[in-house]
């Protein structure tokens, strides 16, 4: 799915969810715009609410009444026992997250990660530089950016198959009134350095110009899960105060039709929908 999207100068969108409706309007929204999907789920969302055992046959039901292709991907996988359970429970990749370790204990464990997986024909994703947290201001901190010259080391030595890499976006909601300042001159330098797909955390809040921006430059996987989240929750607050003895279903379809509207807004802004059709045949088929 990213050997696509690297090929072709587009993104895949990697979606947060915790339970069906989620799941519904995610596979929904790219069953609609014939765009590939990635379906995240964290360590701390798979133990608080969405248990693996428990998502993974309820998704690949899902998945197999679409046309497109749906990943189920462990997001920031960083101990070793959540990793090897949702591998054992079914997910189609993982990303293992030992970015704020010392630089060669990142890549033993991600080395590690990457033979199991690669075993199990799994796919990993991990991270170098590392992404942290838009409230307490990370974005703006450069140390903490991706070092082309040792991205290559690290890939070279890890052999994962993409890579998270921090250019100035932050996890969760930025102060009211910011919008990251991106550093695009490293992403073209890492891009024609590594030349495997690149993923960008924390696209929820990075601003529509940053994101088309970094797409054209050679991101292919962008994770959102904040702005789902407020967008979700904000049309069910909605429609109950609107209607008190609004019914429980319909209150759930209200926030999955929300979502699913969001998602397919942002596969157009990426460039990911219409990726899996084929323009409509002009000529006679043969018998």
């Amino acid at each position: 799915m990213l050997q696509h999207a690297h090929e072709n100068y587009y993104a895949v969108v990697a979606i947060n969810c915790t339970n069906m409706e989620q799941a519904r309007a995610i596979i929904g929204a790219a069953t609609a715009e014939n765009a590939p999907v990635i379906v995240n789920i964290s360590p701390r969302q798979m133990k608080a609410h969405a248990s693996p055992e428990i998502m993974v046959p309820m998704i690949k039901a899902l998945a197999e009444q679409t046309h497109v292709p749906v990943a189920l991907n462990l997001d920031h996988g960083q101990l070793y026992e959540d990793i090897n359970r949702v591998m054992k429970a079914g997910f189609s990749s993982v990303m293992i997250d030992a970015s704020a370790l010392e630089f060669e204990e990142n890549i033993k464990r991600t080395r590690l990660i990457t033979i199991m997986a690669h075993e199990k024909g799994l796919s990993v994703e991990a991270e170098l530089g590392h992404v942290g947290i838009a409230q307490d201001g990370d974005d703006a901190k450069a140390d903490l950016y991706t070092n082309p010259d040792q991205a290559l080391d690290y890939v070279q030595r890890t052999n994962i198959d993409c890579l998270a890499v921090a250019i100035g976006t932050a996890h969760g909601n930025y102060p009211k009134g910011i919008i990251p300042k991106l550093d695009f001159e490293r992403l073209k330098v890492l891009k024609q350095t590594l030349k495997i797909p690149l993923v960008l955390h924390g696209g929820s809040g990075a601003g529509e110009d940053n994101i088309k921006k970094v797409v054209s430059l050679g991101i292919n996987k962008i994770n959102v899960c904040t702005d789902l989240f407020r967008i979700g929750r904000k049309a069910m607050v909605d429609a109950a105060l609107e209607n008190p003895n609004i019914d429980y279903m319909d209150f759930q379809i209200v926030g999955e039709q929300a979502m699913k509207t969001y998602i397919q807004s942002f596969m157009k802004m990426i460039g990911s929908s219409g990726r899996y059709v084929f323009d409509q045949t002009t000529t006679k088929e043969v018998e």
